[in-house]
C-alpha cells in the first residue's frame, strides 16, 4: 500500500480524549470524486486514491499504514441545551499529515460506522448529505471563507435508513482539527481541569504557537479564537451564508467553517432567514449569526476560566476578551460592505450607505448576491443600473440611493473600469444557489446521476468570474427563495 505521510499529535493526547475505533467496512466502496488538487497538496499520490485500494481507504474498508483511528469525545450546546457527552457518532478521524505548506490536517470519515458516541444511531452518512457538504465547504474555499475541505466522496453500495431508504455514502474531510469550543466544554463538565489544561496546550502548539509565548498564553488562546471567529461570521455575511446549527459543538477553535448540515445561502435579502427545519425559533437566523458566535465564545471562556487567573480575575479578564469581539466583527464586516460598493474602508459615510442599502433591499425582498453583483456593472457603466432597479419591488428605492453611492464612488478618485474590478473579485456571481444544490441532490440520489454535481462544483470553483456559459446557476429561484427548508440529514 502506498504509504501516507501520517504524523499524528491528537492520539498522543490522554485516552479520556478520544476511543480507538477503526471504520466499519461497506458493501461495495465506489469512488464518486477524489479532490485531486487536494490530494496532492496533503503529499498523497491523487492515482493511488483513486485506485482500489485508495477507494477502500477512503470508504473505510481499510485502515492504512501509519493510521491510527479515532473518534473524538467532546460536549456542547445544542440549541442552547447543553449535551454533556456528545462525540463523533459517525465520524473517523484516521490520523494526521503536514501538507506541502507546512500545515498539520486531519483526515477524516464522515459516515464511518458507529462508535462509543453514537448514541444508538448507525453511524452511517447518506448521499445527499454527503454531495451537500462535499460542494458547499469547496464552494467556500473557492470564495475565500476557511473551511473545512472534501477530500473524496464515496459511494457505499449500502441503504441507509431515515425517514426512507437512500444511498449511503462515505465523505473524506480535511480540517485544520476538529477541536470545537464543545471539546472543551466536555472536559470542563467533568471538572477535569487537568485536561482542559492539557487540551489548550495542544491548541496552544496546533493554532497558535504565537500565543505559547506570551505573557498569559490561555488568555492569549481565548483572544485568539475570539479573533477568528469574528472574522469568520463577518465573511459568512459577506456572502449570505446561514450556517443553520451553531452549536457549541459546531464551533471550531481554529476558526474554520465546519459542520455542513442545514446550511444555505440567502436569495432575497432578510436577516430573519432560517432555513433549517430544526430552527424553529430562528436562533441560528443569518441575522443572529454574530451573537450566537460571542455566545459560544463565552461558553469557551467559562470552560477556560481556571486556566485565565484565580477567582473573580479570571472573569474579569474573560469579559475583557470577549469584549473584543464586538470591534473586530464589526470592523470585518463593514469594512467588507465597504469593499462589496467599491469604497475604501474609511471613506466617511460608506458604512452608513451599506447599512442604508441591506435595509432598503429586506424591504424590496432584493437577491442579496445578484444586487452586489449587478452593482459592479453599475459601477462601471450608469445605464447597467436597469439590472439593479429590476430586483427591487419599488425601483425607485434604489435610485434614491444610487444618487449618493455614486458621489462616494467619485470621492474615490479611481476609474470606473478600476472600480468595477476591484469590486467583481469580492462580490460573487456563482454561490451554491440552493435550489440548484437541491436539483443536483435529487439526481444524484433518485437518478444515480452525478453530472449536476460535477457540472454545479466545476462552475463553484471559479465563483468570481463571469461564466456566459452556466448563467443559469446564477439565476434567483422563484418567489425568493422564502420557503426553502433545509435538514440536518443525520
Amino acid at each position: 500500500m502506498t504509504k501516507i505521510p501520517f504524523d499524528n499529535s491528537y492520539v498522543r493526547l490522554p485516552d479520556g480524549f478520544f476511543v480507538r475505533r477503526a471504520p466499519t467496512p461497506v458493501a461495495a466502496p465506489r469512488l464518486i470524486r477524489l479532490n485531486r488538487a487536494l490530494a496532492a497538496n496533503l503529499g498523497m499520490d491523487p492515482d493511488w486514491l483513486a485506485g482500489s485500494a485508495g477507494v477502500r481507504m477512503l470508504a473505510g474498508n481499510s485502515v492504512p499504514e501509519g493510521a491510527e483511528p479515532i473518534a473524538t469525545a467532546y460536549a456542547g450546546h445544542q440549541f442552547g441545551n447543553f449535551a454533556p457527552q456528545l462525540g463523533d457518532g459517525r465520524a473517523v478521524l484516521l490520523g494526521e499529515v503536514v501538507d506541502r505548506d507546512g500545515q498539520r490536517r486531519d483526515i477524516q470519515l464522515k459516515g464511518a460506522g458507529p462508535t462509543p458516541f453514537s448514541r444508538r444511531g448507525d453511524g452511517r452518512a447518506a448521499l445527499g448529505p454527503v454531495l451537500r457538504e462535499y460542494l458547499v465547504s469547496e464552494a467556500m474555499a473557492a470564495l475565500g471563507i476557511p473551511t473545512t475541505r472534501a477530500l473524496a466522496a464515496v459511494a457505499t453500495g449500502e441503504l441507509v435508513v431515515r425517514e426512507t431508504r437512500l444511498p449511503g455514502a462515505v465523505l473524506a474531510r480535511v480540517a485544520a482539527s476538529h477541536i470545537r469550543v464543545g471539546t472543551f466544554q466536555y472536559f470542563a463538565a467533568r471538572g477535569d481541569a487537568e485536561a482542559v489544561r492539557t487540551l489548550a496546550d495542544h491548541a496552544l502548539a496546533r493554532h497558535y504557537p504565537e500565543a505559547s509565548s506570551a505573557e498569559h498564553p490561555y488568555r492569549a488562546l481565548l483572544d485568539g479564537v475570539v479573533a477568528r471567529q469574528a472574522e469568520l461570521v463577518a465573511s459568512w455575511l459577506l456572502v449570505g451564508f446561514v450556517h443553520g446549527v451553531m452549536n457549541t459543538d459546531n464551533m471550531s477553535v481554529a476558526g474554520e467553517t465546519i459542520d455542513y448540515g442545514p446550511c444555505a445561502f440567502l436569495d432575497a435579502y432578510d436577516p430573519r432567514t432560517s432555513f433549517s427545519s430544526i430552527d424553529a425559533h430562528g436562533r441560528y437566523a443569518y441575522g443572529q449569526q454574530p451573537g450566537i458566535a460571542l455566545w459560544n465564545l463565552t461558553r469557551l471562556a467559562e470552560a477556560l476560566l481556571p486556566l485565565l487567573a484565580d477567582d473573580e480575575a479570571a472573569v474579569e479578564a474573560a469579559e475583557a476578551l470577549l469584549a473584543g469581539f464586538g470591534p473586530r466583527f464589526e470592523k470585518a464586516y463593514h469594512d467588507g460592505l465597504a469593499h462589496k460598493l467599491g469604497l475604501s474602508a474609511d471613506r466617511d459615510g460608506a458604512v452608513a450607505l451599506a447599512d442604508d442599502l441591506l435595509a432598503r433591499m429586506a424591504e424590496n425582498r432584493a437577491d442579496f448576491t445578484l444586487t452586489f453583483r449587478r452593482l459592479c456593472d453599475a459601477a462601471e457603466r450608469p445605464e447597467a443600473d436597469a439590472g439593479v432597479r429590476d430586483l427591487f419591488v419599488d425601483p425607485t428605492e434604489y435610485d434614491a440611493w444610487a444618487v449618493r453611492w455614486r458621489k462616494l464612488l467619485d470621492e474615490e478618485g479611481r476609474t470606473p473600469a478600476a472600480t468595477a474590478s476591484a469590486m467583481r473579485a469580492i462580490n460573487p456571481a456563482f454561490i451554491p444557489r440552493n435550489h440548484h444544490v437541491e436539483a443536483m441532490i435529487a439526481a444524484a440520489v433518485e437518478q444515480g446521476d452525478f453530472g449536476p454535481f460535477e457540472e454545479l462544483l466545476a462552475v463553484l470553483s471559479r465563483p468570481y468570474d463571469d461564466q456566459p456559459a452556466h448563467a443559469c446557476y446564477a439565476e434567483a429561484p422563484e418567489g425568493g427563495g422564502a420557503d426553502y427548508r433545509t435538514f440536518c440529514g443525520t
